[in-house]
C-alpha cells in the first residue's frame, strides 16, 4: 500500500506504434513498455452521455488507461492535489500509480476506456469513500 505517489507520478506514456499498409499496431507487453505484470484486462463502453464513472482509488493497484476509441477525461486527486488528463489517442496511455482517487468524465459518443491492471479484481483495495481515501493519504 502506497500513499507517497502524488498526481505529478502519473503521467501519459507515448505507446510504440508498427505502422503498416494496412493499419497500426501498439503492443504493452509485461516489462517491457509497461512496468508491471498485467492481471486485469478490461474496457469500459457505451457509456451514457453525461455519465461519470470512478469515483475511487486504490491502495495498492498500478493501471495503464487507454482511449481504444473516442474520448474521455480522468481526473486525479492525490488528497492535496487535482489533475485532469485528456486521453483521446489510443497510442497513449495514462500510468496511474497507488493512492489515487480517480474520476472519470466526457465520455464521447463511441468511446472505449481500455484498462490494463496490475492485480486481479480484489475489493479490498478499493477506497470507495473519499473520507476513507483521505484518511490514507493523511495516514
Amino acid at each position: 500500500m502506497n500513499n507517497k505517489f502524488s498526481v505529478n507520478d502519473c503521467c501519459v506514456v507515448e505507446l510504440p506504434i508498427v505502422h503498416n499498409e494496412s493499419g497500426n499496431i501498439s503492443v504493452l507487453e509485461n516489462h517491457q513498455n509497461i512496468p508491471f505484470d498485467i492481471k486485469r484486462i478490461y474496457y469500459l463502453y457505451d457509456v451514457p452521455m453525461g455519465a461519470e464513472r470512478g469515483g475511487h482509488g486504490h491502495y495498492g493497484l498500478q493501471q495503464y488507461v487507454v482511449a481504444a476509441s473516442g474520448s474521455f477525461t480522468f481526473v486525479l486527486d492525490d488528497g492535496k492535489n487535482k489533475k485532469e488528463v485528456f486521453l483521446n489517442h489510443p497510442n497513449k496511455a495514462l500510468h496511474i500509480k497507488p493512492g489515487i482517487w480517480r474520476e472519470m468524465k466526457d465520455f464521447s459518443s463511441g468511446s472505449v476506456c481500455l484498462v490494463l491492471a496490475s492485480m486481479e479484481y480484489t475489493e479490498s483495495d478499493y477506497m470507495r469513500d473519499y473520507q476513507e481515501f483521505l484518511n490514507f493519504r493523511n495516514g
